[in-house]
């Protein structure tokens, strides 16, 4: 410890003040791992999931663990529950397992040699794991995770999502003041990944605590999300609601990192005021998109042209053996299939339209239709479906 630099404070367990319900749980930290630097910040209410949403590496587990208390970050404030946990300028530390946070990882760390209910009471303060209050306690989770009937048994008899919830039910057993989820579906198969997915957002809706959701999953994200933060290489590149950030991302390292599959460099060539409309071309690629209103300036610049980033997501993307006749469609490209390649629940097929272009379909319609690589098509879609990037 420096001159001048205050002591560490660490809360003391029975003096431990209560928590504010209503507060949210905030705070912004740096660290620094390694050649590895961290710097973010949130503040998520009570009964809110916030996810970061990154790439393997971008910092979100880092984040999740200064949290907890499972690492010491250089900088910054952390707090709560209305409670400060840390301070580096104040010297302000609270250990991990006074933070009254909830942690579940997508490993999940249980017990073999528990049963689904020890487990879960091991969640508890162990003074109150063995009295009447824990088990209590223990059975109201049971319930609430429709795990009746299976209290005694060893975690290795337990399904995968059988398993999930058991560890769920240990991170909320003490009744936390945030909750941090570590990318907890990622072990779980897709059609199980959805109906968990449902069953724990309905589970939060009724607990009203902060809930910090770390994943990659774009769907995920969008059926957990109140709000998200897209994170890469330590640093925040976005923050918003999840369908304004990752449905039509405004910038192109974000429209990258969520699995925009169509992004084209394309030129400028007529405007249509009257339908918000403006048509880029590029390599015999012809588009009709949104009208950039940040770029109709001058009528000197709106005579010149200039080029834009247009993005187009594949599963917005019509497929069809002829062109279609009377369709409010603006954007009707011609191609041949190059590749067919199987992208969970469907496929994703490639077309050369002068540069590729991905669409997606459903394993019903590529069978109906016969598609394979050679086969001409048409792909089809709105000019509301294309919306362009900012690369700078």
């Amino acid at each position: 410890m420096t001159r001048g630099e205050a002591p560490d404070q660490h809360f003391p367990g029975p003096g431990l003040s209560e928590p504010d319900m209503d507060a949210p749980s905030r705070g912004w930290v740096e660290c620094l791992l390694g050649g590895f630097t961290l710097e973010t910040n949130w503040e998520i209410q009570p009964g809110q999931v916030h996810v970061l949403f990154g790439p393997s590496g971008a910092g979100k587990t880092t984040t999740l663990r200064a949290i907890a208390g499972l690492l010491r970050p250089r900088r910054g404030h952390i707090e709560i529950g209305g409670r400060v946990v840390f301070d580096a300028t104040a010297g302000v530390w609270a250990p991990s397992h006074r933070r009254q946070v909830g942690y579940l990882t997508q490993q999940y760390h249980l017990f073999p040699h528990l049963t689904v209910a020890g487990n879960i009471a091991y969640g508890l303060p162990r003074r109150v794991r063995m009295g009447q209050t824990g088990r209590e306690r223990v059975k109201e989770l049971v319930q609430s995770l429709h795990l009746e009937g299976l209290e005694e048994r060893r975690t290795w008899e337990l399904s995968g999502g059988q398993q999930q919830r058991v560890a769920l039910g240990r991170a909320l057993a003490p009744d936390p003041r945030m909750l941090l989820l570590d990318e907890p579906f990622a072990s779980l198969d897709a059609e199980l990944r959805r109906s968990l997915r449902r069953e724990l957002r309905s589970m939060l809706a009724a607990s009203p605590i902060p809930v910090l959701l770390v994943t990659h999953d774009r769907e995920e994200a969008l059926a957990m999300g109140d709000s998200v933060q897209v994170m890469d290489a330590g640093k925040l590149i976005a923050q918003g609601t999840p369908l304004e950030v990752l449905g039509q991302p405004g910038r192109g390292r974000v429209a990258r990192l969520v699995g925009v599959e169509n992004l084209f460099r394309l030129k400028v060539v007529s405007r249509n005021s009257r339908d918000g409309t403006m048509v880029c071309v590029g390599d015999n690629m012809r588009l009709e998109v949104p009208l950039d209103q940040a770029e109709s300036g001058t009528a000197a610049d709106l005579e010149q042209d200039y080029e834009v980033s247009v993005a187009i997501r594949a599963s917005d993307i019509i497929l069809a053996a002829e062109e279609p006749r009377g369709s409010s469609a603006r954007n009707r490209l011609h191609g041949v299939v190059t590749s067919v390649e199987l992208r969970p629940p469907g496929y994703e097929v490639t077309l050369d339209c002068g540069r590729p272009l991905r669409c997606h379909i459903t394993g019903a319609s590529l069978a109906e239709m016969g598609i394979k690589p050679g086969l001409p098509l048409w792909a089809v879609f709105k000019a509301s479906s294309c919306f362009l990037v900012d690369e700078a």
